[in-house]
């Protein structure tokens, strides 16, 4: 836990372990994570597994998400990828230190149609000091075919073991 301003405030494991022993614990975190990183829950994803340099993250195919071709929208499929991983970053980096994206970028492969589930798994570095880290998140659609293909770099500044 982190103390702001006199008030203890959770972490994203803290909240996620929270969370995930509740019924439809991961509606609860996926809302929660939505309310605080705000631009990210504009898309509504649902975050289905969380772990230090892992993460699972969903986004259901609706009106609110496509492109005027009836296909989720390239900037959602963006948003997805750097949930996904910015949460398996974040979580491991969690109480030590902070991160922020430097760089975003993705490669559409195939149209985006039906539900989405983006996934990330790395090792993440936790000695302390500043590093730039090259993560990678696949996007594939219900049937397993990748859609896209993310690539952020992730500054950490850790500071504690």
């Amino acid at each position: 836990m982190k103390t702001l301003l006199g008030r203890t405030r959770p972490t994203i494991s803290g909240l996620w372990a929270t969370t995930a022993r509740l019924p439809m614990g991961d509606r609860v975190f996926s809302k929660l994570i939505g309310r605080t990183a705000a631009y990210s829950g504009t898309i509504g994803a649902r975050v289905l597994e969380l772990a230090d340099g892992h993460s699972r993250v969903q986004l259901r195919d609706r009106p609110a998400v496509r492109n005027h071709l009836g296909s989720i929208h390239a900037v959602a499929l963006m948003n997805l990828g750097e949930l996904a991983t910015g949460l398996a970053v974040m979580h491991a980096v969690d109480g030590r230190g902070r991160g922020i994206v430097t760089h975003l970028g993705m490669d559409y492969l195939k149209k985006a149609r039906g539900t989405i589930t983006a996934t990330c798994d790395l090792d993440v570095p936790l000695t302390p000091g500043t590093h730039d880290l090259e993560v990678t998140g696949e996007l594939r659609d219900e049937q397993g075919d990748l859609v896209a293909r993310v690539a952020a770099t992730w500054r950490l500044d850790i500071t504690s073991p």
